[in-house]
């Protein structure tokens, strides 16, 4: 099919690559922005309404936001915002589950979308924000403007281009993969639509991986009846951790020591939990102020420190910083109480399709005698393929191989400067593509959250909004 042009404009035009809540709330918040001269914002995203996602995409009803909607905006000055709409839609009427005693809402996941979408309906009706149904398949630079072809046989041309896409897919590990790629119910990507529904109610499940996405595999199966065994296996046997019974304050400062080492903060943040519980103060009001001070940290670490701390504590903070709803930790603790969920630190030494069964040799951490067990139905929750991100976007790899993009040294996403603008393999940043949302993280440090997602969103439309003010300033007549 031959590339169709898509108008031309006389404005600027800045291209959103990703319409998940990232993408979604640049173009919200660049909408409402002064640009000197109204920008067109097109938004590239091949699902029905921006502010999705995958994680707000899911029709699962087990499916649920982790933190209180209280907690939830788009509105980096107004978090409440979420569940004022919620009240007053009764949006949660049909989810009796939603609410919990002390008056929390963890609505379903999906629910938080419908909310984004409605602050979106409005910009796309009048024409301030264009929603372009299609995946981005190349961006290319020429005569100092992007140029970018869609599936759709679309080619536009931006002034302006910030790349807002989802994680990279899960991977499994390529010994596995290969082994038990016939079998029908090995599940390596769970985000895919209907992954779960192979797995039968009475079936012996390996889970490889601890982390929300297998809380989430569990809570699913759990609303389906699933009754079998389910073994969740990680390196470490770490659990995804709940909220608090009441909120706790914010505790510790960290800051004042923060550029000495990953092994000195984690010394600090230790010494914090223990100050706290002498004062009847959980844990989760000293990792709640890591968190809130988490950008100033991780500047303030070289970048040798920074990967040391992805490499060694990163999966500790995962558990406790992301933590599950109270619904989806009731799951867990009855499974658990009932012997259905064995929780195992180690790995899977091998697996090989038996007949209609998986064997697999289980390698226990501190062991080494390995395990042999059977299972019905393998299910991979290893989480984001960071590493591969280039790998699983051939635009992106295209880019990085004409000089735009770059991985970021710690591994977590692409390079970037602190203005969330694409650093190149020669070092030099280009003012006309940024970077939003987790992709940044290298740069930013805490982007996986909510919260911190909204801001980072509101600080890309806000840079985007300067170049483009002063650009239109530049170009009045003296």
């Amino acid at each position: 099919m031959q590339p169709k042009p898509l108008p031309t404009y006389k404005q600027p035009v800045v291209a959103i690559i990703g319409g998940g809540v990232s993408g979604a709330g640049v173009a919200y918040h660049l909408a409402r922005a002064n640009c000197g001269k109204r920008p067109v914002i097109m938004v590239f995203e091949p699902r029905a309404e921006l502010g999705r996602g995958l994680a707000y995409d899911t029709t699962d009803p087990a499916h649920r936001i982790n933190v209180p909607a209280a907690k939830m905006s788009l509105q980096p000055g107004d978090m409440g915002e979420f569940q004022a709409w919620i009240e007053a839609r009764n949006a949660v009427a049909d989810d009796p589950e939603a609410k919990q005693s002390d008056g929390l809402v963890f609505p379903r996941r999906r629910l938080f979308g419908d909310y984004v979408a409605s602050l979106l309906k409005p910009l796309l009706e009048e024409g301030a924000v264009c929603h372009r149904r299609a995946r981005v398949i190349a961006v290319e630079r020429h005569a100092g403007r992007w140029t970018i072809l869609d599936d759709n046989g679309g080619v536009t041309e931006a002034d302006i281009v910030a790349i807002a896409t989802s994680h990279p897919p899960p991977a499994a590990p390529g010994r596995l993969a290969a082994s038990l790629s016939d079998h029908p119910r090995f599940i390596a990507d769970t985000t895919k639509p209907g992954a779960l529904d192979v797995i039968r109610p009475h079936d012996r499940v390996l889970i490889i991986g601890n982390g929300l996405t297998a809380a989430d595999v569990i809570a699913s199966l759990a609303q389906r009846g699933h009754d079998g065994p389910i073994t969740a296996i990680s390196r470490r046997g770490l659990r995804s951790r709940g909220h608090a019974p009441v909120p706790q304050p914010l505790f510790g400062d960290f800051i004042p020591d923060a550029a000495r080492s990953a092994g000195f903060l984690l010394a600090s943040i230790r010494a914090a939990i223990s100050a706290a519980q002498a004062q009847g103060i959980s844990w989760h009001g000293v990792l709640d102020q890591v968190r809130a001070q988490g950008h100033d940290l991780w500047q303030a670490l070289p970048v040798a420190e920074r990967r040391r701390l992805v490499r060694h504590l990163r999966p500790y903070w995962d558990v406790h910083r992301f933590r599950i709803a109270p619904q989806v930790e009731a799951v867990l603790d009855a499974a658990i109480a009932a012997g259905r969920l064995n929780i195992l630190a180690g790995s899977v030494a091998d697996a090989r399709i038996d007949g209609e069964f998986i064997l697999c040799e289980l390698q226990p951490r501190h062991q080494r005698q390995l395990l042999e067990e059977r299972y019905d139905a393998v299910v991979v929750t290893t989480g984001p393929a960071h590493g591969g991100i280039l790998e699983t976007q051939p635009w992106l790899a295209a880019l990085a191989a004409n000089g735009h993009l770059s991985l970021d040294p710690t591994g977590l996403g692409l390079a970037c400067t602190e203005r969330s603008e694409a650093i190149g393999p020669s070092g030099t940043a280009d003012p006309s593509l940024l970077i939003s949302g987790p992709l940044a993280r290298g740069t930013f440090g805490e982007l996986m959250g909510l919260p911190q997602i909204t801001e980072h969103a509101f600080f890309v439309a806000s840079e985007i909004a300067g170049k483009l003010h002063a650009t239109a300033a530049n170009r009045q007549p003296v």
